[in-house]
C-alpha cells in the first residue's frame, strides 16, 4: 500500500461510505426523542435500552441511598460519551481535553460527595483524607 504524506488528510471511508456521515449521525441516535408514547419504534427501544444499561452499570455497586445520584451520573456519562464521540470527527476539537471543562465537571461532584460524606459519617470521611499511620500532630495540617 503506497501512501503519500497528504493521505492523512483524506476523509476515511469504509466500503466507499465516508465515515464522517456515520460519526455525525450516531450521537443523534443516542438522544431520546420527545413523544407521549412509551416505546414508539426500534430507535426509542434502543435508546431506552442504552440508558437503562448505563444506569444499571453505574448504580450496581451503590446501595439504595446512593441511587438518588442516578439521574446526574447517567446524564453526565451520556454527555461525556457524546462529547468524546464528537472528537472522532476529522478536524474537530474534543472539549474534554481541556482542564477547564474537566475541572468544571469534576469539582462540583467531588465537593458534593465530600460534603455528603461529612454530613452523614464525619469521622469516616475525615479518615479517608489521611494516610494510614499518620502521626497525631500532623493530622490537622494534612486535612487542611
Amino acid at each position: 500500500m503506497n501512501l503519500s504524506f497528504f493521505d492523512q488528510f483524506s476523509s476515511p471511508s469504509l466500503l466507499g461510505i465516508p465515515l464522517i456521515l456515520i460519526s455525525m449521525t450516531f450521537p443523534a441516535l443516542l438522544l431520546p426523542s420527545l413523544d407521549n408514547r412509551w416505546i414508539t419504534n426500534r430507535l426509542s427501544t434502543l435508546q431506552l435500552w442504552f440508558i437503562n444499561l448505563v444506569t444499571k452499570q453505574l448504580m450496581m455497586p451503590l446501595d439504595k441511598k446512593g441511587h438518588k445520584w442516578a439521574l446526574i451520573l447517567t446524564s453526565l456519562m451520556i454527555f461525556l460519551l457524546l462529547i468524546n464521540l464528537l472528537g472522532l470527527l476529522p478536524y474537530t476539537f474534543t472539549p474534554t481535553t481541556q482542564l477547564s471543562m474537566n475541572l468544571a465537571l469534576a469539582f462540583p461532584l467531588w465537593l458534593a460527595t465530600l460534603l455528603t460524606g461529612l454530613r452523614n459519617q464525619p469521622s469516616t470521611s475525615l479518615g479517608h483524607l489521611l494516610p494510614e499511620g499518620t502521626p497525631t500532630p500532623l493530622i490537622p495540617a494534612l486535612i487542611l
